[in-house]
């Protein structure tokens, strides 16, 4: 981490001052707890041990009203950890760096005195908790230990046993109001635990955490320990993470385990009780006394932060208690007396600890529900992985940050990618980290340069290129007409669009060139990111069929490669392959085979059309990634599912029924369960309990959602399937479900973001048929959006989402035309 660099020296939070200065861009309502200073004056009252926190700002900026709301509502909590807060006034003729340069005005400054320790993004102190978390934890860098693998909490622990015992905390991500409050308490106990903190959930999994959804806090018990072979004993705290709720927990981690008293009950106090944390008395006598004592001690560890536990010596008592009790509860409450317990099961006792809590908890939850809803429910999955990753520190330097001086400049002078993304959307960064995982692959092997522009400060710059939305990857090259990427977020296939990033068509100049392009020897680097590679073929005086099929490579270009022939003896190849000019061959590489495809008379579009389909697979293995691919083919699905490799004795059967064209009107594929395990829960949605595999099913997600089992007493044949499909056909099979046709609703309907979406879909019916997109001119690529990604995604989420459709009608449906409407998905 950069924190590394820059504070190599363990901080006292009592006794050193701190700056910490944030250049802001404008702020017109009057902030009277603010102190004004001129620059100048501002850097003379910088001292050693002076804490300060200045803000920056140049009167003819545009407004941050809301940012300095929050960082307005910072002040009174930096104070009180001895910073102070300034606003800066900066003039025409200042010099500074912080009053000068325009990008700097994006930044915040933490400086110790008058040295500069660390630089923050403006928009990862979006609220006062964000402030106070970063800032505390930047300083606190020595007393709270970041990790993220299982081996580094491993290591911690073993340093610190027989020493000091640890506070380790997991937080869904920086800077939210849980890891201000862990923050808050390292800054008073840190010099006397250590403190660790992590926002891996797979490091919290790997502890045995059964609810990973929140945060989590546990006291590591490793100074008793001196055996390194020995685990430090864990408590967690079942409290919510707030800075009072760790200050008690902590609190009561430092009371003794386990205390004798030979004194009325009704008159013992401890730190618990002031805590608000009941009191169990086990009594014991002195003929037992070492039992007593050992039951005392586990009850103390099974109840640690919840409650205080003593050992009451009878005999030693003044006060008389019933003979035969021997546990006394005592409530945090004062004048409630003390009860008497007749409990033989130490689970009896925890029992009735914890539900004396719930019972408190309840109540309290009931007060909370009377205030509305939480507002905080996140129903966006990939907002809230962002959310949770947000502490990940991305190579940045692997891409190049372009601004509106080094944009023009950079992508007419090289071959470029530029990601147009906005800090602030959860799509945008999604990608980011998609875009710098390409870019780490890419290290040092291509000549290619990766670049990106935050539309959130240059705006204008996206603006320009006809951004509209976030976010949007585009490839510059050689002067052509930008081509805009429209796939899925993930790595694999952004590398795709990458790497396929030849000019296409590309023009083959002889028979043999083209022999070479079909085989794949003519761009063995890249084959392997294209199934498919399309060679039009055509005699020299068809000039406007080659022109249409140029304009489709151009649409192409990154999904497959595209190649044009027309020499004069082009006659050889369309003799070899039997096909009558104007032609296509379409070369599967992975099959080794080649079709080829009359063009008469056919459009560029079409053309499109044609390569799209075709550069599907015959019998598709079904992912998460390219299942809505799938599904946009509007057919029912003939899945076939294994556990494990699929049978080559299946895959024939199969393949050879598409070859005979009895499959047609449906999409055959297959799934494996070893690498999609999310089909587990599909079967048990189908079944109610896992079948035997393989298994043969047709599930028509498009209309009545009816799901068909193959029988499973027969073999999977050629003859045995088309006479079942028959059946199928002729309505004479019986489904084994119906899918519910139920809607999926968000908590909240400010959260409803897929009806955003296609509201946003339908104001632009007309989509572009491929997922490469050609940008023609400005006004066009204006009026026509990318394709919408997110209702791809709803493809997927709609497995469940049917509607009514006539069992024995389902053929002739599956036949009729595709249709790209959102809603029939």
């Amino acid at each position: 981490m950069q924190l590394q660099l820059m504070m190599s020296s363990s901080f006292s939070v009592f006794r050193v001052g701190i700056s910490f200065v944030m250049m802001c861009i404008f702020y017109m309502l009057a902030v009277d707890s603010l102190p004004e200073l001129s620059p100048q004056k501002f850097f003379s009252t910088l001292q050693p041990g002076k804490a300060t926190l200045a803000y920056f700002c140049q009167a003819d900026s545009p407004s941050t009203s809301v940012f300095l709301e929050e960082l307005n509502e910072a002040v009174k909590p930096l104070q009180d950890y001895g910073i102070s807060v300034a606003k800066v006034n900066c003039v025409a003729e200042e010099t500074s760096r912080y009053c000068g340069r325009e990008e700097d005005l994006m930044k915040v400054y933490l400086f110790r005195g008058s040295i500069l320790l660390r630089e923050f993004p403006t928009d990862t102190l979006f609220d006062v908790n964000a402030i106070v978390a970063h800032v505390l934890f930047a300083l606190l860098f020595n007393e709270v230990k970041y990790i993220t693998t299982l081996g580094d909490l491993q290591n911690i622990e073993n340093a610190r046993k027989g020493r000091t015992n640890i506070v380790f905390s997991y937080v869904r991500a920086i800077g939210t109001p849980e890891h201000r409050a862990v923050m808050e308490a390292a800054f008073v106990y840190g010099t006397t635990y250590q403190f660790v903190l992590t926002t891996e959930i797979s490091l919290l999994e790997s502890i045995g955490t059964e609810d990973i959804e929140y945060a989590h806090l546990y006291f590591f018990h490793c100074k008793p320990v001196l055996d390194l072979t020995q685990q430090c004993k864990r408590t967690l705290m079942e409290q919510s993470l707030t800075t009072l709720n760790i200050h008690q927990f902590i609190k009561t981690m430092e009371a003794p385990l386990l205390t004798e008293v030979a004194e009325d009950p009704q008159q013992v106090s401890t730190v618990h009780l002031q805590l608000g944390l009941p009191l169990v008395f086990i009594v014991s006598r002195q003929a037992t006394y070492e039992a007593d004592r050992k039951t005392a001690e586990w009850v103390a560890w099974r109840l640690l932060g919840k409650a205080g536990v003593l050992l009451l010596l009878r005999d030693s008592l003044e006060v008389d208690i019933p003979q035969d009790a021997n546990v006394i509860f005592k409530r945090a409450e004062e004048g409630v007396p003390v009860e008497f317990l007749v409990l033989n099961d130490v689970e009896l006792i925890v029992s009735r600890v914890e539900s004396n809590m719930y019972v408190a908890q309840t109540q309290e939850d009931e007060v909370g529900d009377m205030e509305g809803p939480n507002m905080g429910i996140q129903d966006d999955e990939v907002a809230e992985t962002v959310y949770r990753d947000r502490k990940r520190q991305l190579p940045l330097e692997l891409t190049v940050e372009l601004t509106e001086e080094t944009f023009n400049a950079t992508v007419t002078s090289s071959d470029s990618i530029v990601l147009f993304y906005a800090a602030w959307q959860a799509v945008s960064m999604a990608l980011l980290q998609s875009y710098i995982d390409v870019a780490v692959k890419l290290k040092g092997t291509s000549s290619m340069l990766l670049t990106r522009v935050n539309c959130a400060d240059w705006s204008h710059v996206c603006t320009e290129q006809n951004v509209t939305e976030f976010p949007v990857v585009k490839m510059y090259k050689g002067g052509e007409n930008p081509v805009s990427y429209a796939g899925m977020l993930g790595t694999e296939d952004l590398l795709k669009f990458i790497q396929l990033r030849i000019s296409c068509p590309v023009n083959i100049t002889s028979v043999q060139e083209a022999e070479e392009y079909l085989s794949g020897e003519l761009f063995k680097d890249v084959i392997s990111y294209s199934t498919l590679s399309v060679l039009g073929l055509f005699s020299p005086t068809m000039k406007t069929a080659k022109e249409e099929f140029i304009e489709a490579g151009n649409y192409l270009k990154g999904c497959v490669i595209t190649g044009i022939y027309s020499g004069e003896d082009v006659s050889i190849l369309s003799n070899k392959y039997a096909v009558t000019l104007p032609a296509l061959l379409l070369a599967r590489h992975k099959e080794g085979r080649i079709e080829s495809i009359p063009l008469a008379n056919t459009h560029g579009q079409n053309i499109v059309q044609i390569v799209t389909n075709a550069s599907l697979e015959t019998f598709p293995e079904i992912t998460v990634e390219n299942l809505p691919t799938y599904l946009r083919l509007q057919k029912p699905l003939l899945i076939l599912f294994s556990d494990g490799s699929i049978d080559p004795q299946h895959k024939k059967v199969i393949l050879m029924l598409v070859k005979e064209k009895h499959l047609d009107s449906l999409t055959p594929c297959w799934l494996n369960l070893n690498n999609t395990p999310v089909g587990r829960g599909v079967l048990q949605a189908y079944f109610h309990v896992l079948p035997p595999l393989p298994l043969l099913v047709v599930v028509n997600l498009h209309s009545g959602g009816q799901v068909f089992a193959f029988p499973s007493d027969q073999a999977i044949t050629e003859e045995n399937l088309l006479l079942w499909l028959k059946k199928l056909e002729a309505g004479q099979e019986s489904h084994i479900t119906i899918l519910p046709a139920q809607e999926w609703k968000p908590p909240l309907p400010a959260y409803d973001f897929l009806s955003m979406i296609d509201a946003a879909a339908s104001q632009h019916p007309t989509r572009k048929v491929s997922e490469c997109i050609k940008e023609t001119d400005v006004q066009e690529n204006y009026k026509e959006q990318p394709e919408d990604q997110s209702a791809i995604r709803k493809e997927s989420t709609g497995i469940l989402r049917m509607k009514h459709w006539d069992r024995s009608n389902w053929f002739e449906e599956a036949k009729k035309p595709f249709r790209h409407d959102n809603k029939e998905l």
